[in-house]
């Protein structure tokens, strides 16, 4: 037989158990015992799960109680210095991720980052020339116990030692020409004490994930690379792990490790087989990521049976089939979906794949039902039409550049809208959500359940809209936005509006900590056929002299935040969404709104891992950002936002949006992102964060006044707006009005110290 497994599972449990247990122990209102039975309870169905679909070992060391680096860091000892004070344990953990409550003292969360190319986070680790590295968090190996106790074959992940450092940062006191790879050989002391422990503990195969391999490693990284596998680093055999991208840029580095198998992510690049296996260790296995970890469409199960048929015979027991990467990108479990209609049976969330693996493992190995079975597996997938707009495509064929493009250029708009908008130097604003109390949400299920009837919604939505302006005003903030009281997700309200979507109930992924998301399922050509936003736009601009934004999600971020259609280009998709949002913001015009914003957080997120791929898929992205704002007129003012971003490589392209306003994520960071901004003289208006929404702790007047004086050595204050780092959907009121007030307080102080 094949062996099959999968590189990680979903953690947040069926019914997100994860999620509520989290927060309930962050409220105080559960104690750590029952967080840590919540925990037990998701890791012991997750393993059944695949122990009984077949797999070869359960993935064990993918179970977080906020993100595996951070779990890395905790195991290897490295605190930032402003916690190194706190003893390791789960406390100390969140008040690494989440900033330390209550202390008086300057414990400030760690930076959040985009896990490659997904919507997943992590939280950066922080090093310096006295970093020291020492085996210390528990967890990895009481779960290895826990599973063997429980009669799992097992088989641990861990992140490598070199990914773990490029994903990290030197921290704000390590020396200006500090190389932390400098660390690299005390820290392989500490991960050779890792293997041998869990070697200690009877393990036979350890993945050890580097996706880094993925990217376009300069000769540093790669040299890192083989001074850390050059030589036998564990005891244990070791499967090389890398996802999302092919690895054949460092393929001469890879085939000198001392390493037992390798995994290639052969969904994302199945190209790369063909090439590796001409320079393939004949002792090692491969393993074949087939399965995708990252999309929701079934496998194409036949296809790749007579696909990988010849590479079976070839390899025999070498050959492993596996999830491209971990399933943690995936919903969990379909068969609580009623519906989605036709659709549902072109889908498999991560139960189900586990089951395509096991199909395929049979299939290869010469069983008959397994054979007929993933047969009818495609039958139904052909049988299901999808449909294509012919006159939408005929529009889009017929754009001129001029339609594409705002009439006038970014200074005479400029001075236009300061004459419209009237607004004071160092303008301020939120970036749209504002909390999602537990009587929102409770209103919306009622709605949702036929508890409430829509003139009693519409009713509560009103009023939460007047309660959200009012609240704005008494802060005397200067731009207003109505707050989403209406929306569920900023990708999947728009997606149930617009036609060519459908939005599962329970489809649920993590996006960090307690954070979950529920991804929109692109399934035919996207269309506007009614208004999205103007009805609570309009309304919201009806209660106040001030202005209120109009609030859209761009077509990057709809596109990269839904499991996208497979047949036709990432590219083709976001034009049709801009299309869309193209007819809103004239309409939003139309009605009355002076402001837009245009929220992009994912444009650098869905960028290619390989720099050489770059330049494609920012030409289409900014086409299409640009196409959607398009109808705007000159004096009114678009603005777009953007989180978690490293713009140093991308200015120009960032800059090639032309929005009016940028607002970015920038206070971890102190920020230190705008350096990038200077050096490029980008020459539009920024709102960089002056205080983290992440975290319950509320700024004080000081540290916002420092961290616009900071702005503003990069950025004239001319062209300066003060905002939280991101939307407030997810605190309460209480942190909020006290946040923003504070935020207003401090920026009226620094204008009349100016004026």
């Amino acid at each position: 037989m094949s062996t099959t497994h999968v590189l990680g599972y979903p953690r947040i449990g069926k019914q997100r158990e994860l999620k509520f247990a989290l927060e309930s122990y962050w409220r105080g209102d559960s104690s750590q015992q029952e967080l840590l039975q919540v925990g037990k309870n998701i890791r012991q169905q997750n393993w059944q799960a695949q122990k009984d679909s077949g797999q070869a070992w359960v993935t064990v060391g993918d179970f977080a109680w906020y993100d595996q680096v951070l779990n890395t860091s905790l195991l290897l000892g490295n605190l930032p210095k402003r916690h190194q004070s706190e003893q390791i344990n789960l406390d100390s953990m969140f008040a690494i991720a989440r900033g330390q409550q209550g202390c008086g003292c300057n414990h400030a969360a760690s930076d959040m980052s985009k896990w490659f190319n997904t919507n997943y986070h992590y939280i950066v680790p922080e090093f310096s020339e006295d970093s020291v590295f020492s085996l210390q968090w528990q967890q990895l190996f009481d779960e290895i116990r826990e599973a063997f106790e429980q009669g799992h074959a097992v088989k641990p992940v861990i992140l490598g030692p070199v990914s773990y450092l490029y994903l990290g940062k030197n921290d704000d006191q390590a020396a200006s020409n500090f190389d932390r790879l400098s660390l690299l050989p005390q820290l392989l002391t500490v991960y050779r004490e890792i293997f041998q422990a869990i070697a200690d503990l009877g393990v036979e195969w350890v993945q050890v994930d580097e996706p880094i391999l993925g990217l376009e490693l300069d000769s540093q990284w790669q040299d890192a690379l083989l001074a850390a596998y050059k030589t036998k680093l564990s005891p244990t055999k070791l499967l090389l792990t890398s996802y999302f991208a092919d690895v054949l840029d460092n393929a001469e580095v890879i085939k000198q490790l001392a390493v037992d198998g390798l995994h290639l992510d052969l969904s994302a690049a199945p190209q790369q087989l063909e090439q590796v296996l001409t320079w393939l260790p004949e002792a090692w296995v491969l393993s074949a990521g087939v399965i995708n970890g990252r999309n929701v469409w079934r496998a194409n199960l036949p296809e790749i049976i007579e696909n990988y048929s010849s590479l079976k015979v070839r390899l025999g027991e070498r050959l492993w089939l596996a999830s491209s990467c971990s399933l943690l990108h995936s919903p969990l479990d379909l068969e609580s979906e009623t519906d989605l209609g036709d659709a549902k049976y072109r889908l498999a969330f991560a139960e189900q794949k586990l089951s395509e693996l096991q199909i395929l493992d049979e299939a290869l190995n010469g069983e008959a039902d397994a054979l007929r079975l993933s047969r009818q597996y495609s039958a139904a997938l052909q049988n299901l039409n999808k449909k294509n707009n012919s006159s939408l495509q005929q529009r889009i064929s017929a754009l001129t550049p001029a339609e594409r493009e705002r009439t006038l250029s970014f200074e005479q708009r400029q001075e236009i809208q300061q004459k419209s908008l009237q607004l004071p130097p160092l303008p301020t604003t939120t970036i749209g959500s504002f909390p999602q109390t537990n009587e929102i949400r409770r209103q919306r299920r009622e709605y949702k359940a036929g508890q409430l009837s829509q003139a009693d919604y519409d009713a509560a939505l009103a009023q939460h809209i007047k309660d959200a302006i009012e609240r704005q005003e008494r802060l005397d903030l200067d731009v207003l936005v109505h707050g989403e009281a209406e929306r569920n997700d900023m990708v999947e309200y728009f997606a149930e509006l617009l036609d060519g979507f459908i939005a599962s109930r329970f489809g649920w992924v993590q996006s960090y900590g307690s954070r979950c998301v529920k991804p929109a399922i692109i399934v035919d050509d996207i269309e506007r056929a009614k208004p999205l936003t103007i009805e609570w736009s309009s309304y919201a601009q009806s209660l106040t002299n001030k202005p209120v934004k109009g609030m859209l999600t761009g077509p990057v971020t709809i596109l990269t935040w839904s499991f996208a259609r497979e047949d036709i280009s990432r590219a083709q998709i976001a034009e049709q969404i801009a299309i869309a949002l193209n007819d809103e913001v004239a309409e939003l015009q139309q009605a009355g709104i002076q402001v837009i914003q245009i929220d992009e957080p994912a444009i650098r997120e869905g960028m290619p891992l390989k720099r050489s791929q770059w330049d494609d898929y920012l030409n289409w992205a900014v086409s299409a950002f640009k196409l959607s704002a398009a109808s705007a007129k000159p004096e009114t003012q678009i603005h777009t936002h953007m989180c978690y971003s490293e713009f140093n490589d991308i200015m120009p392209a960032v800059a090639a949006l032309d929005a009016d306003v940028l607002t970015i994520e920038t206070s971890r960071s102190a920020m230190s992102l705008l350096q990038a901004f200077e050096h490029f003289e980008y020459p539009n208006e920024i709102g960089p964060g002056v205080y983290d929404i992440h975290s319950p702790n509320i700024p004080s007047i000081d540290d916002i006044k420092a961290l616009i004086d900071k702005a503003a050595q990069w950025i004239p204050l001319q062209r300066l707006w003060v905002n939280p780092d991101c939307g407030l959907k997810t605190r309460n009121w209480q942190e909020t009005e006290a946040a923003l007030n504070n935020m207003v307080l401090a920026t009226k102080e620094l204008r009349a110290s100016f004026s």
